[in-house]
């Protein structure tokens, strides 16, 4: 399935739908609004940029995986993709799903070809792996595993065996998942910086985000609270800039003070990454759409 996106079409129907607070020193190319791309999904989640600006993202309801690229053109890169819920890609270009289904994380080629990597925990399912992240130096895998009750799941209560809601990190190679943090109410979104050295991860249960520094050996220390905020997807700017998401984009610097809001013209905005051939576009999943916004600054991955 191919869609031609023309932004010029859209643009007056975004600029009537949305709104964006312009502060002075804005990271949205003024006076840009959130354009809207297509409406034609359940619920839009995961967006991840490859090597050359093209963004993947999950329609997890209708489980499938689809592309923007970087001409505007909208397809499905893949049908029957496990559910999938966050996306990441690895230092191969290979891209990695939660794939909420069976609450294991998927490695998918870019022929399209599925290797498991994490199938369970010592024999017991997830909760449901929701968001991750790569770790660009070692090639570890981050991932926050909250519980979300789904309409297509057998089970109706998570294992206890799991033991609650945690982040987890997988060592390039690893069989199974080390603890990274445990003292969470539902973690959710999971973004760190460039030079893998510092990892965020949001409580979307508790309404917190929180900053670690990650060691030589992959654990977390030094928790810190970021920002009395949770977020559902987050991504990060050139500047180091966090963006969170929920209700709009809420922009934070590294200090943690707010710098912008960024009004989507949705019940719910889920994930957002930075795309395009420079990195300059932001993209946001938002409920049934998703939303294309040009900026001043680039992407940090």
């Amino acid at each position: 399935m191919l869609i031609s996106f023309r932004p010029a079409l859209l643009l007056p129907l975004a600029l009537a739908a949305c709104t964006t607070s312009q502060p002075a020193a804005s990271i949205v190319a003024s006076p840009a609004t959130p354009q809207l791309v297509s409406r034609q999904f359940v619920f839009t989640e995961g967006p991840a940029v490859d090597r050359a600006g093209n963004v993947f993202f999950t329609d997890q309801p209708n489980d499938k995986i689809w592309e923007y690229d970087t001409s505007g053109k909208l397809s499905v890169f893949l049908d029957k993709a496990g559910r999938a819920n966050g996306l990441y890609f690895d230092r191969q270009g290979n891209l990695l799903a939660c794939a909420d289904a069976e609450g294991q994380l998927w490695s998918i080629a870019p022929d399209k070809k599925v290797t498991v990597l994490l199938r369970d925990l010592g024999g017991h399912q997830l909760n449901g792996p929701n968001d991750l992240w790569v770790q660009p130096q070692t090639g570890a895998i981050y991932f926050t595993d909250p519980y979300y009750q789904r309409d297509y799941w057998t089970r109706t209560a998570p294992d206890p065996a799991i033991g609650g809601q945690k982040v987890y990190y997988l060592p390039q190679g690893a069989a199974q998942p080390v603890v990274a943090d445990d003292q969470f109410k539902q973690p959710n979104g999971i973004i760190g910086t460039p030079d893998g050295r510092t990892l965020y991860v949001a409580d979307i249960g508790a309404g917190k985000t929180y900053r670690y520094q990650i060691g030589a050996d992959g654990k977390l220390s030094g928790r810190q609270l970021f920002v009395e905020q949770g977020s559902d997807g987050m991504t990060i700017d050139e500047k180091g800039n966090v963006y969170l998401t929920g209700n709009g984009v809420t922009v934070y610097s590294p200090a943690g003070r707010k710098i912008q809001q960024i009004d989507v013209p949705a019940k719910w905005t889920a994930n957002v990454c930075f795309g395009g051939k420079d990195r300059k576009t932001l993209f946001i999943t938002a409920s049934e759409g998703v939303y294309v916004l040009p900026m001043r600054v680039r992407g940090g991955q």
